[in-house]
């Protein structure tokens, strides 16, 4: 029998791809952005999970999934799939393709399979990046992953990566980043912000929480706490 033509790959195992680029971001996150990051252990080592993050730059992804031992599998507007090379990387490094003008099922039905295979899908929110650091209005799409995955919501949240790579930059500049792993929201209160009715309290309940870890790595990045 044939294998499938497109395994998916292991939830919590780092392919090739992935440890080769890991460990050459490491270098370069330590030395030209000072990178640090703290509340590691708030992740799980298995099991899935949907990680809610701000969004400051395309250094994002990269900030968030250098630290873990186990790979996030983001998604990602689908256009960034057909620039040589980008679109190479994404393709071997648990990237899902997402159409943002119009989402459809598919995206949909894949993350949720990941989750449910013992993924942790990160998601930015806002949808777009920040044009000045701060978390910006989120859009409503990532209530269905809530709803249908039954899975622990992670919120996370990065500073200093605005300074690092503003949007519209195509420079990488040294900057001082931090990224702050937050707490899993409370389920019962997930579940009850779920319900048909209550979709604003919940994006504002989830925003809320990447907010406070936002301002907690930007209080770290400035030296305000420890």
């Amino acid at each position: 029998m044939s294998p499938p033509a497109d395994p998916s790959p292991h939830p919590t195992r780092r392919n090739i791809v992935w440890l080769t680029l890991q460990y050459m971001m490491r270098v370069v996150f330590m030395f030209w952005l000072r990178f640090q990051a703290r509340g590691l252990e708030n992740l799980p080592k298995t099991g899935g999970g949907l990680v809610l993050i701000n969004h400051q730059s395309f250094l994002d992804p990269p900030l968030v999934g250098v630290a873990l031992q186990r790979p996030v599998s983001y998604l990602a507007r689908d256009s960034l799939f057909r620039v040589p090379v980008i679109g190479w990387v994404l393709r071997n490094t648990y990237v899902m393709p997402i159409n943002r003008d119009a989402p459809g099922t598919a995206s949909i039905r894949t993350a949720l399979q990941r989750m449910n295979d013992g993924f942790l899908v990160g998601l930015f929110p806002e949808g777009t990046r920040s044009l000045d650091g701060k978390v910006g209005e989120f859009k409503p799409g990532f209530i269905s992953l809530i709803r249908r995955a039954k899975v622990p919501v992670y919120p996370v949240g990065i500073a200093g990566a605005h300074e690092a790579m503003p949007r519209g930059g195509v420079r990488f500049w040294p900057q001082k980043v931090r990224v702050v792993y937050g707490k899993p929201l409370c389920p019962e209160e997930v579940s009850r912000l779920s319900a048909k009715g209550h979709e604003d309290e919940l994006v504002a309940f989830v925003r809320s929480a990447v907010e406070a870890c936002q301002a907690e790595a930007q209080a770290w990045r400035d030296g305000k706490s420890t």
